[in-house]
């Protein structure tokens, strides 16, 4: 694959690169509600007050969940796709994901470290999570139309509600493994299930952007 003018391949992380560290969670607590993601709830905010207050209920701070995050691994097949999209001469992976830099870092680090653009979390003295901060409102969607703008031709791919907006912002949007509803309700993107298929769409707007 080769491309003759910058592209951006702007990538959402969990459920495309690894797995729902909610869910994880959620079943190293046996927590049901916390399996709820963005598949499930559009309203981003309503989910993470909820999470929050699930936290609190239960007495669970920030290093519980950095403990169960220390124990996962990108999903069978992301460190390869990752290394060989990397290696594609004009193309720079971008990491926009609704995820938070505190929890982040060791998944990060088995994908050798691609750019991150996510949130942050706010704690305690005595490490409970009491709130969270956006780094940007909407910020896939803008960082995106701030891509397009700065003359990259951009390729986007993700999973859930909070990703159709990045997706029909850019040149090329993806779906990857997405639930069977928000297959249902944005059926004008494409939709693949494993990396193969993926690298092969990706080679495919590569193709037609030359």
């Amino acid at each position: 694959m080769q491309c003759s003018k910058p592209v951006i391949l702007a990538m959402d992380l969990e459920g495309v690169l690894v797995p729902e560290v909610w869910i994880a969670v959620a079943e190293r607590t046996g927590i049901e509600k916390l399996r709820l993601t963005t598949r499930d709830v559009s309203d981003y905010d309503e989910l993470m007050r909820g999470r929050l207050a699930l936290l609190r209920e239960n007495g669970l701070g920030l290093p519980d969940i950095q403990r169960v995050i220390a124990g996962m691994q990108p999903l069978p097949g992301a460190p390869g796709f990752v290394r060989r999209v990397r290696t594609i001469p004009n193309l720079q992976l971008v990491i926009l994901s609704d995820t938070y830099y505190e929890f982040a870092a060791p998944l990060m680090a088995q994908l050798d470290w691609p750019v991150l653009f996510c949130n942050s979390l706010e704690t305690d003295g005595q490490g409970a999570i009491v709130d969270y901060h956006l780094r940007q409102t909407d910020g896939k969607r803008r960082s995106v139309n701030a891509f397009v703008d700065l003359n990259f031709f951009v390729i986007a791919v993700g999973d859930s509600y909070n990703d159709t907006a990045m997706l029909a912002e850019a040149q090329v949007g993806i779906l990857f493994r997405p639930s069977a509803n928000v297959r249902r309700e944005f059926p004008q993107f494409p939709v693949v299930d494993e990396y193969p298929p993926l690298e092969a769409r990706i080679a495919a707007a590569l193709g037609a952007m030359t």
